[in-house]
């Protein structure tokens, strides 16, 4: 049995079992909801079905083999890998010696993320190496001004993520919201956005609401995760997380909110807690 047989089957084997919602509700439904496969402690996630059932409208951060699978249990993958590589986050657009394999991993991706409904691909700014701020942007803005005109072609939206350097990812170059905003602005397109994870962006700089309001039309793909930790979105956490929610869906945002906590309690009913304090 190949792997995405396998994957099916799992699947199937996890719709068998009944599962609901510790808090059946209304669903409000402003914003999309998704969740990375490590939120359900698998990856892949063998949960799929339970996760429709929670609510969810996708899976998040998916290499492209396990795209239909999730395809074909009603569900999007709302962020995709263009490649399976150990130093993907360390390796980005701020270093021309990386642009020719960066470019041509998405190359070959985006036109099967288009057929096969994905709309988001993730890519990262890469660690600094002694680079300016000033250098890393024209860096970042050189190599993906050549990829742009074929994602809107495509219709399928690079998101450079921003990550903290403080504590998870040290020397990351897209450390911060303005350092982002200024690529994607430079950029131009509505093709090359923001992946805003809010876990990352409140260690290095908090004031999430004003900043999420300000920059809403250079993000394309939200993240989740509490600080401390990157667990649950609950009372032991800084954030307001249904008033974050509740600013993104104001400001109008259609993209996914994708969970990519780290549960320390039974994986779904963490996630559809997340689901309820989101859905605004």
């Amino acid at each position: 049995m190949d792997r995405r047989e396998a994957l099916k089957t799992l699947g199937v084997a996890a719709a068998a079992v009944s599962f609901r919602p510790r808090f059946p509700f209304p669903l409000a439904g402003r914003l999309k909801q998704s969740a990375s496969p490590g939120v359900t402690g698998a990856s892949p996630c063998p949960t799929w079905p339970r996760g429709k059932q929670i609510g969810l409208a996708g899976i998040d951060l998916l290499q492209p083999e396990d795209w239909p699978v999730v395809q074909e249990n009603g569900l999007v993958c709302s962020m995709g890998y263009p490649t399976k590589r150990n130093d993907f986050i360390a390796t980005g657009f701020n270093d021309r010696a990386n642009h020719a394999m960066l470019l041509r991993e998405l190359e070959q991706t985006i036109p099967l993320a288009a057929k096969q409904g994905v709309p988001n691909l993730i890519a990262m700014f890469g660690n600094r190496k002694g680079k300016s701020d000033a250098e890393a942007t024209a860096l970042c803005v050189e190599g993906l001004n050549k990829i742009k005109a074929l994602a809107e072609e495509q219709k399928v939206t690079i998101c450079v993520e921003l990550l903290n350097s403080k504590v998870d990812h040290a020397d990351y170059s897209g450390d911060h919201t303005a350092f982002g905003a200024q690529v994607i602005e430079a950029v131009g397109s509505r093709r090359v956005k923001l992946l805003y994870d809010i876990y990352h962006m409140q260690i290095m700089e908090g004031d999430v609401i004003r900043t999420i309001r300000e920059h809403i039309g250079h993000i394309a793909h939200f993240h989740t995760g509490g600080v401390p930790g990157r667990h649950e979105l609950d009372d032991t956490q800084e954030l307001n997380w249904r008033a974050v929610a509740r600013a993104i869906a104001d400001a109008g945002f259609t993209g996914y909110l994708a969970h990519e906590f780290v549960p320390t309690r039974d994986p779904l009913t963490s996630l559809a807690e997340a689901f309820k304090t989101c859905d605004v």
